[in-house]
């Protein structure tokens, strides 16, 4: 079973808080900065006792959550946002993030200030430079750069090149007009989401995950799909690349013992499921970071 490591700052808030007895705060550290653009590391420790507030986005930005689950509430609604998942907003939109249905978050946030978002959106070719919705789910085309991301937090020079990158491939999927539907039911998604967050690598199966929600299989499915823009085994696996990048990325474990904590039983199945998803082989990703 993967856990979180001792070292993860979000486990650490969340201790300090309980210790304390703190109310819960979103507090974000400045990880990288240079013209006209930011990232910050937001480590939220709010939960189901405190009040959301209205907040107000500074500047054009999107944010890829690294752990935990909450609601964000924004122009186009609300919707329930997991790892892997983008939360977008445009400069001077209001929104408000809540945790009813568990604890704590963490999230990496670029932040554009509008000249820089207008230069990138005409880039990308967008026909207007805002975005045109609220969310995006953990995409394949976004998996890469998302993993270059993370690995760029432990070497800040690298960031300028992967935030431009990611910014031009996030306005390219969210500028196109489109409006999100409102989730349906999120509270019966989020404990199955938190659930397979912390159990990624065991076995899960469709009737168990509908159970615990509290669904029939076809409604888990059809709610799940809904809520996360994925169906479950989707999600599931690029739950498990994601660990397998982060692992090939910061240790020297082999791959065949990486492929099997992270829940494949398949070594060739591992490397071609990762070769789709990230464009090399593991060895290769492993080489390149």
């Amino acid at each position: 079973m993967l856990s979180t490591p001792t070292a993860d700052p979000l486990t650490i808030a969340l201790r300090r808080k309980h210790e304390n007895g703190e109310p819960g705060t979103a507090d974000g550290r400045i990880v990288a900065a240079g013209d006209g653009w930011q990232v910050v590391d937001v480590v939220c420790t709010t939960g189901p006792g405190d009040r959301p507030f209205d907040e107000r986005h500074a500047a054009s930005s999107f944010s890829v959550v690294l752990s935990g689950t909450f609601v964000y509430r924004a122009d186009r609604g609300a919707a329930l946002m997991s790892p892997g998942a983008f939360l977008l907003g445009n400069a001077g939109h209001a929104f408000e993030c809540s945790h009813e249905h568990g604890e704590g978050d963490r999230c990496l946030s670029f932040q554009l200030d509008l000249d820089l978002f207008e230069r990138l959106a005409h880039d990308a070719g967008a026909s207007r430079p805002a975005f045109g919705r609220d969310r995006l789910p953990p995409v394949r085309g976004l998996a890469p750069l998302t993993a270059r991301a993370e690995a760029a937090m432990r070497c800040p020079d690298a960031f300028e090149e992967v935030a431009l990158e990611l910014a031009v491939a996030v306005i390219r999927l969210a500028t196109d007009g489109r409006r999100d539907e409102p989730s349906p039911d999120p509270a019966r998604i989020a404990p199955v989401l938190r659930r397979l967050e912390f159990r990624v690598a065991e076995r899960h199966t469709l009737a168990g995950l509908a159970s615990e929600a509290g669904l029939s299989r076809y409604h888990f499915l059809r709610t799940f799909k809904a809520v996360t823009g994925l169906t479950p085994h989707q999600w599931i696996v690029r739950a498990r690349l994601r660990e397998a990048a982060r692992r090939l990325a910061a240790g020297c474990d082999a791959v065949t013992d990486v492929a099997l904590d992270v829940g494949f039983d398949d070594l060739s199945n591992f490397i071609r499921t990762f070769r789709t998803e990230f464009g090399v082989s593991p060895g290769r990703y492993r080489a390149a970071r």
